[in-house]
Protein backbone atom coordinates (compact mmCIF):
# COMPACT_ATOMS: atom_id res chain seq x y z
CA UNK A 1 0.00 0.00 0.00
CA UNK A 2 0.78 3.33 -0.58
CA UNK A 3 2.13 5.25 2.44
CA UNK A 4 2.13 9.43 2.08
CA UNK A 5 3.44 11.66 4.65
CA UNK A 6 3.08 15.98 4.03
CA UNK A 7 5.27 18.08 5.74
CA UNK A 8 6.24 21.60 5.73
CA UNK A 9 2.97 23.43 6.34
CA UNK A 10 2.83 26.50 8.63
CA UNK A 11 1.36 30.24 9.50
CA UNK A 12 2.22 32.74 6.97
CA UNK A 13 1.09 35.95 6.17
CA UNK A 14 -0.53 36.81 3.05
CA UNK A 15 2.21 37.51 0.06
CA UNK A 16 4.83 34.57 1.80
CA UNK A 17 6.09 31.69 0.84
CA UNK A 18 5.94 27.83 1.66
CA UNK A 19 7.72 24.65 0.46
CA UNK A 20 6.00 21.40 1.17
CA UNK A 21 7.29 18.03 1.27
CA UNK A 22 5.49 14.28 0.66
CA UNK A 23 7.80 11.26 1.52
CA UNK A 24 5.98 8.31 -0.89
CA UNK A 25 6.53 5.19 -0.20
CA UNK A 26 4.96 1.61 -1.24
CA UNK A 27 4.66 2.38 -5.15
CA UNK A 28 7.26 2.77 -7.68
CA UNK A 29 7.21 6.78 -7.29
CA UNK A 30 9.83 7.20 -10.46
CA UNK A 31 7.10 5.96 -12.60
CA UNK A 32 4.10 6.90 -11.19
CA UNK A 33 1.95 10.38 -11.78
CA UNK A 34 1.78 12.20 -8.57
CA UNK A 35 -0.53 14.96 -7.62
CA UNK A 36 -1.41 18.07 -4.63
CA UNK A 37 -4.63 18.02 -3.08
CA UNK A 38 -6.03 20.53 -0.72
CA UNK A 39 -9.29 20.90 1.53
CA UNK A 40 -10.58 23.87 3.34
CA UNK A 41 -12.80 23.92 6.11
CA UNK A 42 -16.17 23.07 4.52
CA UNK A 43 -14.83 22.33 1.73
CA UNK A 44 -14.41 19.11 -0.89
CA UNK A 45 -10.74 18.33 -1.20
CA UNK A 46 -9.35 19.57 -4.56
CA UNK A 47 -6.29 19.36 -6.70
CA UNK A 48 -4.14 22.03 -6.83
CA UNK A 49 -1.47 20.45 -9.22
CA UNK A 50 0.36 17.17 -10.95
CA UNK A 51 2.93 15.77 -12.51
CA UNK A 52 4.01 13.07 -14.50
CA UNK A 53 6.49 10.35 -14.57
CA UNK A 54 8.18 12.59 -17.36
CA UNK A 55 7.48 15.93 -15.57
CA UNK A 56 4.68 17.19 -17.56
CA UNK A 57 3.17 19.53 -14.59
CA UNK A 58 -0.51 20.99 -14.24
CA UNK A 59 -2.15 23.68 -12.28
CA UNK A 60 -5.66 24.29 -11.17
CA UNK A 61 -6.69 27.85 -12.45
CA UNK A 62 -6.53 29.12 -8.98
CA UNK A 63 -2.82 28.82 -8.90
CA UNK A 64 -2.45 31.35 -11.37
CA UNK A 65 1.66 30.71 -11.42
CA UNK A 66 2.02 31.15 -7.96
CA UNK A 67 2.76 27.41 -7.35
CA UNK A 68 5.50 24.94 -8.82
CA UNK A 69 5.32 21.26 -8.27
CA UNK A 70 8.41 19.14 -8.69
CA UNK A 71 9.57 15.89 -7.62
CA UNK A 72 12.78 14.03 -6.70
CA UNK A 73 12.86 10.37 -7.74
CA UNK A 74 16.32 9.64 -5.88
CA UNK A 75 14.32 10.53 -2.94
CA UNK A 76 10.75 9.55 -3.63
CA UNK A 77 9.97 13.04 -2.64
CA UNK A 78 7.14 15.50 -4.56
CA UNK A 79 7.22 19.28 -3.50
CA UNK A 80 4.94 22.42 -3.82
CA UNK A 81 6.51 25.30 -3.58
CA UNK A 82 3.68 27.90 -3.18
CA UNK A 83 4.86 31.63 -2.99
CA UNK A 84 2.50 34.49 -3.01
CA UNK A 85 0.16 32.96 -0.71
CA UNK A 86 -3.17 34.27 -0.26
CA UNK A 87 -5.78 33.48 2.60
CA UNK A 88 -7.65 31.86 0.17
CA UNK A 89 -5.02 29.56 0.49
CA UNK A 90 -5.97 27.98 3.56
CA UNK A 91 -6.04 24.57 3.58
CA UNK A 92 -5.03 21.30 4.70
CA UNK A 93 -2.50 19.80 1.99
CA UNK A 94 -2.55 16.34 0.54
CA UNK A 95 -0.42 14.48 -1.49
CA UNK A 96 -1.47 11.59 -3.40
CA UNK A 97 -0.62 9.32 -6.50
CA UNK A 98 -3.50 10.78 -9.66
CA UNK A 99 -3.72 7.24 -10.86
CA UNK A 100 -5.66 4.53 -9.10
CA UNK A 101 -4.03 3.24 -6.04
CA UNK A 102 -4.31 1.44 -2.66
CA UNK A 103 -4.15 2.98 0.79
CA UNK A 104 -5.09 5.48 2.98
CA UNK A 105 -4.33 9.60 2.26
CA UNK A 106 -2.02 10.75 4.84
CA UNK A 107 -2.79 13.01 7.56
CA UNK A 108 -1.79 16.44 5.16
CA UNK A 109 -0.04 19.38 6.18
CA UNK A 110 -2.04 22.63 7.63
CA UNK A 111 -1.39 26.15 5.48
CA UNK A 112 -2.72 28.99 7.29
CA UNK A 113 -2.25 32.32 5.38
CA UNK A 114 -2.75 35.19 8.08
CA UNK A 115 -2.09 38.18 9.11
Amino acid sequence: QVHLVESGGGLVQPGGSLRLSCAVSGIAFAINPMGWFRQAPGKQREMVASISDGGTTNYADFVEGRFTISRDNAKNTLYLQMNTLKPEDTAVYYCAPTGAWVGSWGQGTQVTVSS
